[in-house]
């Protein structure tokens, strides 16, 4: 139970970096540019993935035995392009169809795909190993 409870601490810490890229990049696409929220949602979300699978991977999550790098990756990859349309729809729902602020909405939405992104990448990818 330690163990989890360390982790979990670790993924948040990770997770609030890739937030901020997130959140930052979002915000920063949509005002200084002008790009269509959804459209800057998805470029954000892709820059934090880059830097939340090196740190997860580093730091959260220990490396299974019997699974390549590549694979790894892979997985990584599949399981954050659900995390996007989990992002983008929600983020669309919560604009478009409730009226909220998109700055608001992705503050939301980001504590909905934290909790995928969290149990997908324990089940899948993390060894359960001690560090």
């Amino acid at each position: 139970m330690n163990r989890l409870i360390a982790q979990i601490m670790k993924f948040g810490v990770v997770g609030a970096i890739a937030f901020v890229i997130d959140y930052g990049l979002l915000v920063f696409l949509t005002e200084v540019f002008g790009i269509e929220y959804l459209i800057s949602a998805t470029i954000s979300f892709t820059v934090s993935v880059v830097f939340n699978y090196l740190a997860s991977m580093r730091y959260v999550f220990a490396h299974k035995e019997g699974l390549s790098r590549r694979r790894e990756f892979a997985l990584f990859v599949i399981l954050s392009v659900i995390g996007l349309l989990i992002n983008n729809v929600c983020l669309w729902l919560g604009v478009d169809v409730f009226g909220i602020d998109y700055r608001i909405s992705k503050i939301v939405v980001t504590a909905i795909v934290m909790v995928w992104n969290f149990v997908t990448r324990k089940l899948f990818l993390d060894a359960g190993t001690e560090r």
